[in-house]
């Protein structure tokens, strides 16, 4: 049957589509629905109850001219972005208004007076979500904490929290579910399972960790090789599928890591008692046991289900005090794995890993939660030895569910991928980095490896270290969970996924899960496992940025302190506006802006020189480059410091501000003065 067409009028059709919805300040909405060039445009009356970031099906009214707009209305918000707000109480006689604090427009929240939990008149206060169905005019919510402004500290926190999409806290039905589950070691279980619980096993954390979900065991064979044992929280043991708890673990899919504080994947209970692989109790684990010649060779690998019982609880500082004097408990064993480790390294960097190294910085905290001071850490052997093991298991899980299959296709699986250098981005750092005198080798992805690793070793020490480091990993892809397995680049590796750490990453529970059943054989495909992925990929990326702003908000609290004060920094970036110094001492980052540099110059972006250019002078910024600047703002609610540009001769000897001879290696002398004698406050994760 044709259908006729009507004089004088356009035909459309209609469409619904699946994308985010992203809300302008303006109040105009735009869904982002992955694969399309142009964004859906949804007017403000259309949203139907969908908040911005929220995923939305969408019905499209496309019409058949090519050059107007996608236009729709929001069908349903199929899933929330957030569930927790933070704003302030307007009070009523008998009820109460919710009024979100935020740059997106956000309808406000309907509160009945039960459901106020104490809050006061214009108290500010996290709220959560309830429901907010047709036959609701506004969002019902209720008051999960009150926010004291006394404590502006931890009040900046939990909205860096919240505003990424994670939930200050879990619900009473969750912790219900928890409270029920059950620590006992039965011996129906311990039948199933392979016991090392005889065998010497002990765990390398931070010193202020809780919740430890690795160890690793060591004992001679009668052949002459090792057995090491990577032994992994069994937490797919008791977070089951179809679970209240599973389904709010998937939600948050990762632990977020802020300065002073951990915002879990998974209740206390499961990461720091049930779970965790404290000494001298029995632990249900999930392991790959290898059999390891002295030259690091893999005779044997087995994974499956067992039982440990760690025998001591190591920190980082233990362990490399014990390898640096080849003394101390059960020093023989960790001087033996560490050889190992770095048997196992040199071979990953020959087989085409990239040798990139990053410092860490954390700012030791007063009881309250501000920094008192900035301690910068490096990886040692200590650090380096657990890394090698965990990335050994992970390889070998990935390489074993890689090599089944169903009907000749591979089965769904979380890999973990890192995809090869974008050349748009490459060959201008290539460039770059040939005014330095070193050249890379293009002509396939080994050798770009093989240059990269060339070049961080060579530039070592250098005044250009800084830059070409920091440009180099700019150039690399980001690291994704998918079931498309296309190999990790940055590592060497041709199959890699995530074992290692399911207390705080959730692929890790579904790599345990999937693998459970290779080993079974009773598999059952998981349909939607690229869905899965993604999401788990898209809350790493929010937990990431959650954790910059978190450590942003405490560069700019530590340097209100220093407001006048001049300090010595090193260029980080350059953009058209202005470039942004990184300070020696602190690496704390701000901004010296074009406007400010106006009264000497007109300075415009050389992009392929990384650089400001002065159109009168010539003067040059190039990232890299030494300077010395002025810290004279540091704006908490936009966590934003300004820096203002020293002309005076430096401390570095050169009159010449912007000399990129400079001697920039003051840089890691700096950190490691200034890390003597300080204390971490905050776990680190592995």
């Amino acid at each position: 049957m044709h259908k006729k067409k009507t004089a004088g009028k356009k035909s459309s059709q209609t469409s619904i589509v699946k994308g985010k919805l992203d809300i302008s300040k303006s109040g105009m909405g735009y869904v982002i629905v992955e694969g399309n060039d142009k964004d859906i445009i949804v007017r403000p009356n259309d949203f139907n109850r969908a908040f911005h970031g929220d995923i939305v099906r969408v019905q499209v009214n496309s019409s058949l001219s090519k050059d107007k707009r996608l236009e729709g209305k929001v069908v349903d918000a199929a899933e929330r972005k957030q569930t927790e707000f933070i704003g302030n109480i307007q009070m009523s006689k008998s009820f109460a208004f919710f009024i979100p604090a935020s740059e997106k427009p956000i309808p406000d929240f309907y509160i009945a007076a039960d459901k106020l939990n104490g809050a006061q008149d214009n108290e500010r206060v996290v709220v959560k979500l309830v429901s907010w169905d047709k036959t609701e005019k506004k969002p019902i919510g209720e008051v999960v904490s009150i926010l004291k402004s006394e404590d502006e500290n931890d009040m900046a926190m939990k909205e860096i929290l919240i505003e990424a999409g994670f939930p200050l806290a879990f619900d009473k039905e969750v912790l219900a579910e928890v409270k029920k589950l059950q620590p006992n070691i039965s011996r129906e279980e311990i039948s199933k399972r392979k016991d090392y619980r005889d065998i010497l096993t002990f765990t390398i954390d931070p010193v202020d960790a809780k919740d430890f979900d690795d160890a690793i065991s060591i004992r001679n064979l009668d052949n002459g090789n090792y057995e090491i044992g990577v032994h992994i929280a069994d937490v797919s043991h008791f977070v089951k599928p179809g679970t209240l708890l599973d389904k709010i673990a998937y939600e948050r899919a990762t632990s977020v890591y802020l300065p002073d504080r951990v915002n879990p994947m998974l209740p206390e209970k499961i990461s720091n008692e049930l779970c965790s692989l404290r000494p001298h109790e029995d632990k249900y684990t999930f392991s790959a046991v290898f059999q390891i010649t002295n030259r690091a060779e893999i005779k044997h690998t087995w994974l499956g289900r067992t039982i440990i019982h760690s025998n001591h609880r190591f920190s980082y500082d233990e362990v490399q005090e014990i390898i640096e004097k080849k003394d101390g408990l059960h020093h023989k064993p960790i001087v033996l794995l560490n050889e190992l480790a770095k048997k196992f390294r040199a071979e990953r960097f020959k087989e085409g890993a990239i040798n990139f190294s990053s410092t860490e910085v954390r700012f030791e905290l007063d009881e309250k939660g501000k920094p008192i001071g900035i301690i910068v850490k490096e990886s040692k052997d200590a650090h380096k030895l657990i890394e090698e093991f965990m990335l050994l298991a992970n390889r070998a899980v990935a390489s074993y569910v890689s090599k089944i299959k169903v009907n000749k296709e591979p089965i769904p699986f979380p890999y973990r991928i890192h995809d090869t250098p974008d050349d748009e981005k490459l060959k201008p750092f290539v460039a770059f980095a040939k005014k330095f005198g070193y050249t890379f080798d293009l002509h396939d992805e080994r050798a770009v490896a093989a240059s990269f690793n060339k070049m961080l070793k060579e530039v070592q020490g250098k005044p250009e270290q800084h830059v070409l480091e920091q440009l180099g990993i700019r150039t690399m892809s980001k690291a994704v969970y998918t079931s498309s397995n296309i190999g990790h680049y940055g590592l060497g590796f041709e199959h890699y996924c995530h074992f290692t750490s399911p207390i705080r990453r959730y692929p890790d529970v579904m790599v345990h899960r999937i693998l459970q059943q290779c080993l079974e054989k009773d598999l059952k495909l998981d349909k939607k496992m690229d869905e899965r992925c993604k999401h788990c990929s898209d809350r790493e990326r929010k937990a990431m940025e959650a954790e910059r702003a978190g450590n942003k908000y405490k560069q700019v609290e530590f340097m209100k302190n220093y407001l006048g004060q001049e300090f010595d920094g090193i260029i980080s970036g350059v953009a058209s506006f202005g470039f942004f110094v990184e300070t020696v001492l602190h690496k704390c980052e701000g901004m010296v802006t074009v406007r400010d540099l106006s009264a000497y110059d007109d300075f415009r972006l050389d992009e392929a020189d990384y650089a400001l250019v002065g159109l009168r002078t010539g003067q040059k910024f190039r990232m890299g480059d030494a300077v010395r600047i002025k810290v004279v703002a540091a704006n908490l609610s936009k966590r934003q410091l300004d820096y203002e540009w020293v002309t005076e001769k430096t401390a570095g000897g050169s009159g010449e501000p912007g000399k990129k001879g400079r001697d920039v290696k003051g840089k890691v002398q700096a950190g490691n003065k200034l890390k003597s004698g300080a204390k971490a406050t905050c776990k680190k994760k592995k």
